[in-house]
C-alpha cells in the first residue's frame, strides 16, 4: 500500500486533531454535569475514565498533531446555520454535546484507518457506543432532577380506602387549596378501567396547579395518566423495570425501612426515598415501625430527597421535620379530618416553623 503524501498526512491529522479537541472539550463538560450538578459517582467515573482514555499518549503522534494545528486557518469556524441553538436548558445542552463527542469519535474511528496515522479504531468505537449508554443515563438524570427537586413539603397521599366514597377530585381541589406541593394516588382495589379516569383528573389538577402527580403502585396507570412519578414498594415492580418502562424524565420514589435500602435504591436510580414507618398508622396494615432514629440515619447516608410517611399528624410533624425529613407524607390526618385543606395549611405551617 502506497504511504500517504506530507500533505494528505498533514491535512487528515488536522481532523484528528480538531475532533480530538471537541471530544476532550464536550467529555469535560459532561463530566462536570454528572459530577457538579448531578453528584452521581458513576457517571461520573465513566465520563472521566473514557476522557482519559481518549487522550493521545503517544509523544511523537502529539507533536505531529500540534504541528498539523491551523486554528487560524479554519473556514468553519465563524459559520453559524438557522438550526443552531442559542438559548437551552440542561438536557438539551447535554444532549448537544454527546453528539458533538459521537460524530468526532466516528470521524477519528474512519480517519484512523487511513495508513500510517497509528489509531486504533476499535478503541474509538467502542467509547462512542459506550457514549450512547451514557448519554441516557444522564439525559435521563437531568430531567428528572426539576421534578426530584419539588419533593419537599407536604406530600399528600389521597387513599381510595380512607375516602369512604368522598370525591377523590374535590379532595384533590381542598388539599391544593391548602397548599400541598405533591399528591399521590394510591388505589389498591378499583379496575383499572375505572382507575384511570380518576388518575387522568387528579393529573389534570395538579399540572394546572403546578405540584407534582405520583401514581402509587400501578405503572401502567402512570404512564396513560402522564403522572410526573410513581412509587413502589418493597413489594411492587423492581425498580430496575420501573425505570426501564417509564419515560425518561419521570422520577420514581421507594418505600425503605433501612439503610442498606435506601442506599441501594439510590444507586439504582431511584429520586427519593420514602422511610417507612415513622409511627404506628392505621391506613395501611402490617407496617413495620422505624422511627425518627432510622429517619436520621438514612438521611445522613443518602443524597436524595427524604420523605417520612407513616402516622403522621398535627402532633408530631413537628419533631418529624427537625429529624430531617425534606417533605412528609399524610393520609389519615388529612384524609380523615373534616376540612382537609385547612388540616394542610395547618400542618404546613407547623412544618415551615420547624424547618
Amino acid at each position: 500500500m502506497m504511504a500517504p503524501s506530507k500533505a494528505t498526512s498533514n491535512r487528515t491529522l488536522r481532523i484528528i486533531d480538531a475532533n480530538l479537541n471537541r471530544i476532550g472539550e464536550g467529555l469535560r463538560l459532561l463530566e462536570d454535569m454528572a459530577r457538579l450538578m448531578l453528584n452521581n459517582v458513576p457517571l461520573t467515573e465513566q465520563l472521566k475514565s473514557m476522557r482519559h482514555d481518549m487522550e493521545i499518549k503517544d509523544l511523537p503522534l502529539k507533536k505531529r498533531l500540534l504541528q498539523a494545528r491551523n486554528a487560524e486557518g479554519d473556514v468553519g469556524m465563524d459559520i453559524e446555520v438557522p438550526a443552531q441553538q442559542k438559548d437551552r436548558d440542561l438536557p438539551a445542552t447535554a444532549i448537544a454535546n454527546t453528539r458533538r463527542v459521537q460524530q468526532s469519535l466516528r470521524v477519528i474511528e474512519e480517519m484512523a484507518k487511513i495508513f500510517g496515522i497509528g489509531l486504533e479504531t476499535k478503541r474509538f468505537k467502542k467509547a462512542r457506543f459506550d457514549l450512547y449508554n451514557i448519554e441516557r443515563e444522564l439525559v435521563s438524570r437531568l430531567m428528572r432532577k426539576d421534578k426530584a427537586e419539588r419533593i419537599y413539603g407536604l406530600y399528600a397521599i389521597i387513599d381510595t380506602d380512607l375516602l369512604k366514597g368522598a370525591s377523590r377530585g374535590s379532595t384533590a381541589v381542598q388539599l391544593i387549596e391548602g397548599g400541598v406541593s405533591i399528591i399521590q394516588l394510591r388505589d389498591k382495589n378499583t379496575p383499572r378501567n375505572k382507575l384511570l379516569p380518576i388518575a387522568l383528573e387528579l393529573k389534570n389538577l395538579c399540572a394546572k396547579h403546578d405540584i407534582l402527580f405520583i401514581v402509587n403502585d400501578h405503572l401502567d396507570i402512570a404512564l396513560a395518566a402522564d403522572a410526573d412519578g410513581l412509587h413502589i414498594g418493597r413489594e411492587d415492580l423492581p425498580l430496575a423495570d420501573a425505570r426501564r418502562l417509564l419515560r425518561i424524565d419521570k422520577i420514581i420514589g421507594c418505600s425503605a425501612t433501612t439503610v442498606e435500602q435506601a442506599i441501594a435504591f439510590e444507586a439504582e436510580g431511584a429520586d427519593y426515598i420514602a422511610v417507612s414507618g415513622i409511627y404506628p398508622t392505621t391506613s395501611k396494615e402490617a407496617v413495620e415501625v422505624v422511627g425518627l432514629a432510622m429517619l436520621r440515619l438514612i438521611k445522613s447516608k443518602v443524597k436524595l430527597p427524604v420523605v417520612a410517611i407513616g402516622g403522621i399528624n398535627l402532633d408530631n410533624i413537628a419533631e418529624t421535620v427537625a429529624a430531617g425529613a425534606d417533605s412528609v407524607a399524610v393520609i389519615s390526618a388529612l384524609l380523615e379530618a373534616k376540612s382537609p385543606g385547612k388540616t394542610a395549611r395547618q400542618l404546613i405551617d407547623i412544618m415551615k416553623e420547624h424547618k
